[in-house]
């Protein structure tokens, strides 16, 4: 916060340095004063003009996510989710307090605000005479809706669970899944002593269930569009994609599912006997909206040929009284043991995985028209029909000793279960005898290659090891398994691997847009919100390598030439895991330096232990490399003081001469808020001083504008700088 004439100007920007807030009230003669601000006992953060006058302002006005005790706010007042536990942009879910004093928890439209069907209430909106007029959050902890005459309509309503908040910090959270939680804290703990925030209560008690019961026809339901909620064994929310169905973007855990595979277009398509598609039975499973159609029949096999011979069709729910189609998107998705409801969910042929709770022998229905035709019909038709049957079993187990690859819509392999394991004479056929290079590293050589499977075939690169990476086989089969287990969209997916004698292999999906060396320093500059699209990209990927996958991974050797480009022109970053595989079973190392000049943090080579830093200290000299779209040595110009990318982007920096540094890119000028944070950004993660760097979580907050960058420090002098 700063004073200017008086005046209080904390405000909050988005990533293009537009104003989201700011904390300036006008009063009756004109914007109110401010003589100072502090923090009370309850947390609210108050600004005065004087000791005897009203705040000017205050946090308790404008709640976020969060109420605290001592928080009251009135009829018209709503506080929204966040969009995941690290994104604090505003989420799908509101706790809202209507006019007509019902207190309600509904889902929101993220575009249009649209506010949809309720999923609680506390119905304080009857009798009319007598409504909700206030929502309290009372210092003693209690809460509850402050009625017209004075009653209270308690929230927190589980005997026992009402603690005193002298010996209690209190809170309520809308948590990003949409459930309302009362938290407490013991007073007495100490930070560092391993003591969490203990849940008093929450609402509702399986959102699954009611949100799709309850309201919301028109929203996707407590997960994303074709997501599934479930229930976990601590009876919090878990969504999860269905068979064949994969996250549209992996990094939204509650977000939509998009299929695996093509859908079908109705105009073109042809009502009859579908062999594209077979049926996934997923007990306990159903989609209550989205019924556009419900058949009057008593047989669960016409049920279900009717949905594959249905272009609209992407699953069907049976039950002894009728059959109801459903179409896509799937909406309002739920299972467990409460729905007892069975659904068949249309996938592509030959694609169909298991789904973990179908029993095995349970999981895959074929269209069956084809196999009563047999029983009936003269010879001839007979022996056709068989002799299809015949065929359309073998070329299906042909598809299984596929081991279920299949072409994805990027043209990418993907496996379900676990990475392929390739002889060396079918990489060494599918590279066409490794004549085609197309790239060449620190870890091997890589080769173009073709797999056929079935009758598809796929692009992919195969990377041939040096004999660095000879060790024992078990090791290094368990580390390409942990590699094949990370599945994020800015990494390149890894296919599968070859390990015969002393020959390694990694294939993985080919990538024909090069790699980010040759989008970036090519003969013209890519547009500055593609350059940044590419920043976020790569950051978002470390994170997922850092934080968030089975296993954690330390990349060692971030540079533009191991980012590779995809069609949609997205960042994925290639050879992850490789640095493990070189020193097995050590996820730290001070012997021999790894990673390439320009990029290596310092303490390779002062004999430290390495940790998820050195990825750190490497991603800023490529941010600096992407913003100012030059690389980060230029040995031509040796003498020149801009010869090192790190060096002179700090005095530019210091100096304020920003357009400089850009070349005069007037797209990076015009962006000048966000052009002057990734610098800043960049900055902080090429400090010498590993402890004064962020992690990879906090960069994509600071890059994605939602956490405020310092300046960063002098870069010979660090006794005095706060960590970030």
């Amino acid at each position: 916060m700063s004073l200017r004439d008086n005046c209080a100007v904390m405000k909050q920007s988005d990533p293009h340095g537009n104003p989201l807030w700011n904390t300036t009230t006008e009063s009756s003669s004109g914007t109110a004063t401010v003589s100072y601000g502090f923090m009370n006992d309850t947390g609210n953060f108050v600004l005065k003009s004087s000791s005897n006058d009203p705040p000017v302002w205050e946090t308790f006005n404008f709640p976020t996510d969060t109420l605290l005790p001592g928080q009251v706010w009135d009829a018209g007042k709503e506080i929204n989710s966040r969009m995941s536990e690290s994104n604090f942009t505003k989420g799908r879910f509101q706790l809202r307090l209507l006019p007509d004093g019902n207190l309600v928890l509904n889902t929101r439209d993220l575009a249009t605000d649209f506010a949809y069907g309720v999923y609680y209430e506390t119905g304080t909106n009857n009798p009319p005479d007598n409504v909700g007029k206030q929502v309290v959050y009372s210092e003693s902890g209690d809460m509850y809706v402050l009625r017209e005459d004075g009653s209270q309509f308690d929230l927190i309503i589980q005997p026992g669970t009402l603690v005193s908040t002298k010996d209690y910090y209190q809170r309520a959270t809308l948590n990003y899944n949409g459930v309302l939680t009362w938290y407490s804290y013991p007073r007495a703990s100490t930070i560092g002593s391993g003591v969490d925030w203990s849940e008093i209560q929450s609402e509702p008690d399986n959102i699954c269930n009611r949100i799709a019961s309850y309201g919301g026809d028109f929203d996707s339901g407590a997960c994303g569009y074709n997501s599934i909620c479930n229930i976990d064994d601590n009876q919090k929310p878990v969504c999860k994609c269905p068979p064949n169905y994969s996250l549209m973007d992996p990094t939204d855990i509650i977000g939509s599912c998009e299929p695996d595979f093509k859908l079908d277009v109705c105009e073109k398509f042809e009502y009859g006997v579908n062999s594209k598609y077979e049926l996934i039975q997923l007990k306990n499973t159903n989609w209550p909206s989205g019924d556009y159609a419900r058949l009057n029949t008593s047989s669960e096999e016409e049920c279900k040929n009717s949905c594959l011979n249905d272009c609209f069709c992407a699953a069907v729910i049976f039950s002894g009284s009728g059959c109801w189609k459903k179409k896509p998107p799937l909406s309002n998705g739920r299972h467990g043991g409460w729905e007892p409801s069975t659904a068949w969910l249309k996938v592509g042929l030959g694609n169909a995985t298991s789904y973990p709770n179908n029993p095995p022998g349970e999981v895959k229905y074929k269209n069956s028209v084809v196999t009563t035709g047999v029983l009936g019909g003269s010879i001839s038709i007979n022996f056709i029909l068989i002799t299809a049957i015949v065929l359309i079993i073998f070329f299906k187990h042909k598809r299984m000793q596929s081991r279920g690859y299949k072409d994805h819509k990027r043209g990418s392999l993907l496996e379900h279960d676990r990475v392929h394991k390739f002889s060396y004479r079918k990489l060494e056929s599918a590279a066409n005898g490794f004549k085609e290079e197309i790239g060449r590293g620190s870890f091997g050589v890589v080769y173009k290659g073709t797999i056929t499977t079935g009758v598809n075939s796929v692009t992919v690169a195969v990377k041939k090891l040096d004999r660095t990476f000879m060790g024992a086989d078990k090791e290094f089969t368990a580390e390409v398994n942990a590699i094949g287990l990370t599945h994020h969209k800015n990494l390149v997916r890894f296919i599968g691997y070859c390990k015969e004698e002393d020959k390694r292999l990694l294939v993985y999906e080919y990538m024909p847009n090069g790699t980010v060396a040759d989008y970036l320093f090519g003969d013209s500059r890519p547009s500055w919100l593609a350059r940044i699209h590419i920043a976020q990209g790569v950051a978002r990927g470390l994170l997922y390598l850092h934080e968030e996958c089975t296993t954690q991974i330390i990349h060692c050797d971030i540079k533009p030439q191991n980012i590779l480009v995809d069609d949609h022109y997205n960042a994925r970053i290639s050879d992850f895991g490789l640095a493990k595989l070189l020193v097995l079973n050590q996820s730290q190392t001070n012997t021999a330096v790894r990673g390439t000049k320009g990029y290596v943090a310092p303490e390779w080579f002062k004999n430290k232990p390495v940790s998820m830093k050195v990825d750190v200290y490497s991603f800023g000299v490529l941010l600096l490399e992407i913003v100012c779209c030059r690389r980060c040595v230029r040995m031509e110009q040796s003498a020149d003081e801009r010869a090192i990318l790190t060096d002179w982007a700090f005095d530019c920096y210091q100096s304020g001469m920003l357009d400089s540094l850009v070349n005069d890119d007037m797209e990076a000028l015009n962006d000048w808020p966000r052009l002057e944070r990734f610098v800043k950004v960049g900055l902080w993660c090429i400090q010498e001083d590993p402890n004064l760097r962020p992690t990879m979580q906090r960069v994509n907050q600071m890059l994605d504008g939602v956490a405020e960058v310092p300046d960063p420090p002098c870069q010979t002098s660090f006794s005095a700088i706060v960590q970030v």
